[in-house]
């Protein structure tokens, strides 16, 4: 899913590697996402983001977790139990436009810096990030 990157010995690695790998990487991710809601869920900057979100988030910060460990290389646990992820479609259901878009990012890169991700990964891993959340729009 995520292209590889270069780590900064020039071999190339996946994000999940570069945050920790089986050691620490799960754990890594899961406090991402985890700070990631916690946001989206209470900043008003991510309003029109969290309104397009179930009341309960249980259920999105799971999926998002799972979807992310695979995505950045490390066990396919998405896929595992719901397949595919076919982003495009499970999304079209809503509302997506740039606001959201942005929104989305700015709670991501938000959760990055709160959890101390460190340069260059966090610029890399933002990047390919917009481009998922940018092919995420259908407004």
């Amino acid at each position: 899913m995520l292209d590889k990157t270069e780590d900064t010995s020039s071999e190339q690695t996946t994000f999940f590697a570069l945050l920790g790998g089986e050691a620490s990487g799960t754990a890594q991710l899961r406090l991402l996402v985890d700070t990631f809601y916690d946001i989206m869920d209470t900043d008003s900057k991510a309003v029109q983001l969290r309104a397009i979100h179930a009341a309960d988030l249980t259920e999105a910060r799971e999926k998002l977790f799972m979807f992310l460990t695979g995505w950045t290389g490390g066990p396919q646990l998405y896929i595992e139990r719901y397949g595919h992820p076919r982003l495009r479609a499970r999304h079209m259901p809503f509302a997506i436009g740039e606001t959201e878009r942005d929104q989305w990012m700015y709670c991501m890169i938000s959760a990055m810096h709160k959890i101390e991700i460190k340069e260059p990964i966090l610029t890399k891993l933002a990047t390919q990030l917009y481009g998922v959340a940018d092919f995420m729009r259908n407004q």
